[in-house]
């Protein structure tokens, strides 16, 4: 089965194979097909910004479509960076994450509560559309730690593991992480309509 990934990022189709595999899928970049993925996020809500990426790139290619949307939410501040999350300020990963360790700056550790969330979308030509969701709730660190991971990897502690997703192995991560389980939910799905 052919499903073009609604991203330009190499590493970000590498995570959804390991997440998918053992499926007889090809996931392919917008590029490879002769389209862009380039599609303005402005819906209100991750399902919103996953859908008009998914349709649009079904509308583009006459292909099964996949695109996920997703960022971290912290209570402390009402949800933010949320839906925002890649574009919270403008510059490196470092430089977001170290924005929201100053926005949290006196924030007591047992009020850094906060989530990983990713919905994520399959659409196919035929107008049929599957929406899944996966979220993993952690603590925000004062201190980046770990090396591994991108985003705000390096602040997001999850207590159960005693360690923040930067400190995590790959195969780990994709088997806890907010995207990780999205894939989970998809799977059942992609393995029923790879059977028809």
């Amino acid at each position: 089965m052919r499903i073009v990934l609604a991203t330009h990022n190499p590493g970000k189709r590498l995570e959804w194979l390991e997440l998918l595999q053992g499926l007889p899928l090809q996931l392919l970049l917008p590029e490879e097909v002769g389209v862009s993925a380039e599609v303005e996020e402005n819906g209100a809500t991750y399902h919103e910004n996953a859908r008009l990426k998914a349709r649009a790139l079904v509308e583009r290619t006459g292909l099964p479509a996949l695109a996920d949307d997703s960022g971290l939410e912290v209570d402390a501040l009402d949800g933010a960076p949320g839906i925002h999350s890649a574009r919270y300020v403008l510059g490196s990963d470092a430089v977001r994450y170290r924005a929201l360790l100053a926005a949290l700056a006196g924030v007591p550790p047992a009020k850094r509560t906060a989530r990983f969330r990713c919905v994520a979308v399959l659409a196919l030509p035929d107008g049929r559309e599957w929406e899944v969701e996966g979220v993993v709730e952690g603590v925000i660190t004062e201190q980046p730690q770990g090396e591994s991971g991108f985003g705000y990897d390096p602040v997001f502690y999850v207590p159960a593991l005693g360690k923040t997703f930067a400190q995590l192995d790959a195969a780990t991560k994709n088997r806890l992480s907010h995207r990780g389980r999205a894939a989970q939910a998809l799977r059942p799905i992609l393995e029923q309509l790879i059977a028809m």
